[in-house]
């Protein structure tokens, strides 16, 4: 194969952090082989800078959702504007949706609803969701599997449970993406989960800038970073770190419907 070409499918150029320097961030991706970045608004303010990010650079994609953390905040209004912006033709994906029981910013029905229903409508609108969860994992797989994954399918995003749940997930359709947590030493069960899953059921991702991988692990993660994610899975699968690149890249071409045209 050629240059190696890395997919981050889950970050957040569009955060404070990143605010005076995304092209900066882009030109050191490029360097490490980061040629596609995921941009994942989650809020009114987030959403709408993650829209600016696609229309100014090329490789950037968009993932729109109303974040968990925010159910509370879920009513018509909210809808209504991300069904106008999901119409965006850089729209890969709904999300991040899901269940957040770390903060509990709202009560976990409503977070169930706001959940539900964006599942529902990731589904009309033939889009894969990709979901949060966050000490919730029996009751995320169980609102999963009652609500059904659409043809497009769905996306564990930072993956952060074991071998075995995975499995579940991924018999109900969705995808696991690995972000830099399978680099932490103690990450053992996710390490196990990202050795034996099927190689056409896994992605990378950063989540930038949070969950820096080693070696960078404690400081401000950068969408480039993506390359120690795939780096890591190889070792851990015995492959070289192009073809990891390339399967996991090839992955998200197909899940989020693109041709690598890139």
């Amino acid at each position: 194969m050629g240059a190696i070409e890395i997919f981050d499918t889950h970050t957040h150029l569009n955060v404070e952090n990143f605010a005076d320097k995304v092209a900066e961030e882009l030109a050191l991706a490029k360097e490490l082989g980061v040629t596609r970045h995921n941009v994942v608004g989650f809020d009114r303010p987030t959403i709408e800078r993650a829209i600016e990010l696609a229309d100014q650079f090329e490789q950037v994609y968009l993932t729109l959702g109303w974040h968990p953390t925010e159910a509370g905040d879920y009513d018509q209004d909210t809808e209504n504007f991300l069904l106008d912006r999901l119409q965006h033709p850089k729209v890969l994906a709904l999300g991040e949706i899901g269940l957040d029981y770390h903060w509990m910013t709202a009560p976990k029905d409503v977070q169930e609803q706001v959940f539900r229903r964006q599942i529902q409508l990731s589904k009309e609108l033939n889009l894969p969701f990709v979901v949060h969860t966050r000490d919730a994992l029996e009751d995320t797989y169980a609102i999963i599997k009652s609500e059904g994954v659409g043809p497009r399918g769905g996306i564990m995003h930072s993956y952060s449970g074991s071998l075995d749940d995975a499995q579940r997930f991924v018999e109900l359709g969705m995808t696991i993406s690995f972000s830099g947590v399978v680099t932490f030493k103690k990450a053992t069960d996710i390490q196990e989960a990202a050795t034996h899953l099927p190689l056409n059921k896994i992605l990378v991702e950063t989540d930038a800038p949070y969950l820096a991988p080693v070696p960078k692990r404690g400081k401000e993660n950068k969408t480039a970073y993506t390359r120690y994610v795939v780096e890591k899975i190889a070792e851990l699968r015995g492959m070289k770190m192009e073809e990891l690149a390339q399967a996991t890249t090839e992955n998200a071409l197909k899940l989020f419907g693109l041709k690598d045209s890139q």
